[in-house]
């Protein structure tokens, strides 16, 4: 029965993600974006990171997603002018980045998960069963990508003011 649901999530993440990228409308684009999220938790929950799960749920589909359809419908992206990326560079720069995305998978899949030298997802077991999940999240995030997370918070903060300054100057 568990593997009925986790392959059920997993095509429904695959499915949702793929109309994720291939929708014109923005928003119906985000929308997609929150079932790959929903249905990623609930691969989480299968897999017992109930934690992990709950985040995702209430960090990535909550505020992020809220974020983000609310910089969309701030900078009314709901036009039907045809995209410059639907063309020319934008078909090779999509073709280049399915390529990269295709070689790290398959890279993955060689190494058996260790990508980064870190043991590969069986050396997370004697972490769980030690500290639990949140210590087994929030140690390698708060220590060895401590850089790369708060990278990524500027970048969010940037992007949101970004558009805040693009739509004030479009407004009269």
């Amino acid at each position: 029965m568990i593997e009925f649901f986790f392959f059920l999530f997993a095509a429904m993440a695959v499915l949702s993600a793929i109309f994720m990228v291939t929708q014109v409308n923005p928003v119906a684009s985000v929308l997609y974006l929150v079932v790959t999220f929903f249905s990623l938790s609930g691969l989480f929950v299968i897999l017992d990171a109930h934690f992990i799960a709950a985040v995702q749920i209430i960090v990535y589909a909550g505020a992020i997603m809220v974020l983000f359809l609310f910089v969309i419908m701030l900078l009314n992206l709901g036009s039907t002018q045809p995209s410059d990326l639907r063309r020319g560079f934008g078909r090779v720069l999509a073709g280049s980045v399915a390529v990269a995305l295709v070689a790290t998978f398959a890279r993955l899949l060689m190494d058996g998960g260790d990508v980064d030298g870190l043991g590969g997802p069986s050396a997370l077991d004697p972490l769980l069963e030690s500290s639990g999940a949140v210590a087994a999240v929030a140690e390698p995030l708060f220590t060895r990508y401590l850089v790369a997370f708060e990278v990524t918070s500027i970048l969010l903060v940037v992007a949101v003011v970004g558009s805040v300054v693009l739509a004030r100057r479009r407004a009269p």
